[in-house]
């Protein structure tokens, strides 16, 4: 069952996304998918989901990594530095996994679901 931080901070993910969904498995790990997230030039594809899982023990525990369309390449045809083809622990589903993490701490005082879309979509804005 999701606690309160999570449903007012999935709410805020909605509101600037709009298609966002959480699914909780088995661990009690959330997966959430935020469809349509758009990509700048130097990607293969102009949109891509994102995936991004949320630890039982959230918000007091870190996020880290996430995972875009399992097709996505750099618009060359490359693989993106730090990625590689990893299914989603729990759903087996294929994506591309990045190995993305924060720069500093993480703060559950400061820290929610959006500021951890800024960091992947920080991630997505470095074609490469």
């Amino acid at each position: 069952m999701m606690n309160v931080i999570v449903k007012r901070q999935l709410a805020q993910l909605r509101e600037r996304f709009g298609q966002v969904e959480a699914v909780t498995l088995g661990s009690g790990t959330l997966l959430v998918t935020v469809a349509g997230v758009p990509l700048p030039p130097g990607w293969s594809a102009p949109v891509t989901s994102v995936r991004f899982l949320v630890p039982p023990a959230y918000p007091f525990a870190a996020l880290d990594c996430f995972w875009a369309d399992v097709g996505l390449t750099l618009a060359g045809g490359g693989a993106p530095r730090a990625s590689a083809a990893n299914p989603i622990p729990e759903v087996g589903q294929p994506g591309l996994w990045f190995s993305w993490h924060l720069t500093g701490p993480w703060d559950p005082n400061r820290d929610t679901l959006s500021s951890w879309m800024n960091t992947i979509l920080d991630r997505l804005r470095q074609a490469a």
